[in-house]
């Protein structure tokens, strides 16, 4: 396949992924009665406006309360696109917005104006969350346009990051960084040395976006500014973060919304609020809109004079407004200037505001869960490539399983990790006692992770870091949620609660803090079952607030004193489903410091050569138990 086939090949597979996405989108809210939208979880109605008022940006935003029954789970986030409704039969009246903040019962949502609606103040007012094709739109393009590359730099790229051509190292420095460990100075200098493409593979608690943060440091250094991009937000936003914190001037592209507390001061529109010029900005507009306002008084029937003080006055509105713009322009091109650090996500890196500028170095962070078309579009403005990552954790996201089999799910970080020698796989983590490291570190690090001095200087919590209990024969039977098509299992979940209870009796009778603890569901109607039951355990509610219950996904790069799995799949059939994905459990299984719990029926998941070597590794260890210990004891 040449190198046109390879990108209309994935533009082909991306109008798959869509197809698939929207219709999954529409399954849930396009199609379906408001009473059927709520109970999917992606409409809340009806909603009350607590606050409005002109934001960050100059965008109007309301604070929404939802005043009807809140115990239903709900697909809204935090960066996701949704629309504001009135629902009147007679008239279709939307706005469209980000969702800044969200929990079960408040939403904060950032119109795409700067004006608010003036149907807000008539009640029956709802939110539904909105299918997003900006971003297919963006890497589309990005694929016609890589497909027509024929020579220049990017060819260059192009041949190393599809493996044809080996990537060129320049004479390797010996860095010796005070904070750093071996492998992660190691790290530094295969990144200064690389001409084309560097990778780091950083597996769990191995200090990742320390090493990458302190390699932007030395390349700002030396190159003025460099561009940073992820696949998610989140991602973005911790490395802009933690470089803001090391006294690098960072600007953070990207919609206020979508954008966390810490880094809103690194966004341009909080920038440009604080430029030299914003005051005299603001009196333009201000004065713009004064003349506007002056001009529109005039009513219909006026003689020649009043037409044209009219006329005199609009266009006055117009001069101001353009000088307005100009300033802006300005002050924009002024403050991309003084960046030393770039950093939005992947499709973000389109943003009008960076169109038409190159950068030297490309840093791409959580590089293995990127989608290869998002990759490329940074790609494009680069000159050379540093990517982290780690491909035995959890790969990107796609929702077509025909595109997903004929090459979606392929990251670039995996296709290079693979062909060319060209990483450092940083080997000290920070996070797991050893015996929680122990079984990830044989199975996909070729046992080549160490603990660093920290974990074995800490006290231990507990007699033993990890358990396998073992449900098999015990009944604890699988459900279908009918509606979602989501698996449970209702005796698992109230087992997996008792024991959870013994552990937080058994820390509290010895610690005096209360140790974070994370409860991994694979199903999302798992998760629901864990989050109802949880309140009949009496759980003091200072304990309840250090315990969250999610997914694998929800999970990634993030850890927890202690953490629960449970692992759901209990049938006659041995069918285990996406818990066959084996980086998904080594994201689940690399989350805990002190304690993990492993809780499933070995009879269903041994069929399985993963779960089949995991359960023979515990028993070897003496870290196996049956259920029947705890049921008759």
């Amino acid at each position: 396949m040449d190198h046109s086939e390879h990108f209309l090949h994935l533009l082909q597979l991306l109008k798959k992924e869509r197809v698939e996405d929207r219709k999954q989108y529409e399954n849930k809210i396009r199609n379906r009665s408001l009473e059927d939208r709520k109970r999917e979880g992606v409409t809340w109605y009806p909603v009350v406006v607590d606050r409005s008022y002109l934001g960050t940006g100059e965008k109007w935003v309301l604070q929404l309360e939802r005043t009807s029954q809140t115990e239903n789970r709900h697909f809204f986030q935090a960066g996701s696109s949704a629309s504001l409704f009135l629902n009147d039969e007679k008239r279709k009246l939307s706005a469209s917005g980000i969702i800044s903040r969200v929990n079960e019962k408040y939403m904060t949502l950032v119109l795409n104006s700067d004006d608010a609606p003036d149907w807000i103040d008539e009640g029956k007012l709802g939110v539904d969350l909105l299918f997003d094709e900006s971003t297919y739109d963006e890497m589309e393009r990005t694929m016609i346009s890589m497909a027509s590359v024929r020579e220049g730099r990017l060819k260059e790229l192009t041949k190393i990051l599809l493996g044809e051509t080996e990537p060129r190292f320049a004479s390797l420095i010996d860095f010796r960084h005070p904070g750093l460990n071996d492998s992660q100075n190691k790290a530094l200098s295969l990144i200064d040395a690389s001409k084309d493409v560097g990778l780091v593979h950083g597996p769990p608690g191995t200090g990742k976006t320390t090493t990458l943060v302190e390699a932007i440091k030395d390349t700002v250094s030396k190159e003025k500014q460099v561009l940073v991009a992820a696949a998610s937000n989140a991602a973005v936003d911790l490395l802009a973060e933690k470089l803001t914190q090391q006294g690098l001037r960072v600007l953070r592209i990207g919609h206020p919304a979508r954008v966390t507390e810490e880094v809103v001061s690194c966004t341009l529109d909080a920038r440009l609020s604080e430029h030299n010029d914003a005051k005299m900005l603001k009196e333009l507009r201000k004065k713009a809109e004064e003349f506007r306002n002056l001009g529109r008084k005039y009513k219909r029937n006026f003689g020649k004079a009043e037409r044209q003080q009219r006329k005199m006055l609009l266009d006055e509105a117009r001069s101001l407004k353009d000088e307005a713009h100009m300033l802006e322009d300005h002050m924009i091109y002024d403050e991309l200037n003084k960046a030393q650090v770039i950093a939005c996500t992947l499709v973000g890196t389109n943003s009008n505001y960076i169109k038409g500028r190159t950068f030297k170095t490309l840093f791409i962070d959580e590089a293995s869960q990127a989608l290869e078309p998002a990759a490329w579009i940074p790609i494009m403005k680069s000159e050379r490539i540093i990517m982290a990552g780690d491909h035995w954790q959890l790969p990107p996201t796609v929702k077509s399983l025909e595109a997903a089999k004929e090459g979606l799910s392929q990251t670039i970080f995996r296709r290079v990790i693979e062909q060319w020698s060209a990483d450092v796989m940083l080997e000290v983590q920070y996070r797991m006692h050893d015996d929680i490291m122990q079984f990830s570190n044989e199975h996909f690090y070729e046992g080549k992770l160490r603990s660093g001095d920290i974990i074995l200087q800490r006290r231990a919590l507990f007699d033993q870091a990890v358990r396998f209990i073992d449900t098999a024969g015990c009944g604890f039977d699988e459900k279908l949620n009918q509606e979602t098509l989501s698996t449970y299992n209702v005796e698992e979940a109230r087992f997996v609660l008792s024991r959870l209870q013994e552990i937080v009796e058994d820390v509290m009778s010895r610690e005096d803090r209360i140790p974070t603890i994370g409860i991994i569901a694979p199903y999302k109607a798992q998760a629901e079952i864990l989050r109802k039951y949880l309140e009949d355990f009496g759980l003091d509610q200072e304990v309840l607030k250090r315990i969250t219950i999610n997914s694998v996904d929800s999970f990634q790069g993030q850890e927890r004193d202690i953490m629960l799995i449970s692992l759901v799949r209990s049938n006659p059939n041995a069918e285990i489903g996406f818990l066959a994905d084996e980086r998904r459990m080594n994201v689940a299984m690399t989350r805990a410091r002190h304690l993990l719990v492993m809780v499933g029926d070995s009879a269903t998941l041994s069929s399985n050569s993963f779960f089949d070597q995991l359960i023979q590794n515990f028993q070897s260890r003496n870290l196996y138990q049956s259920a029947f210990e705890y049921l008759y004891s």
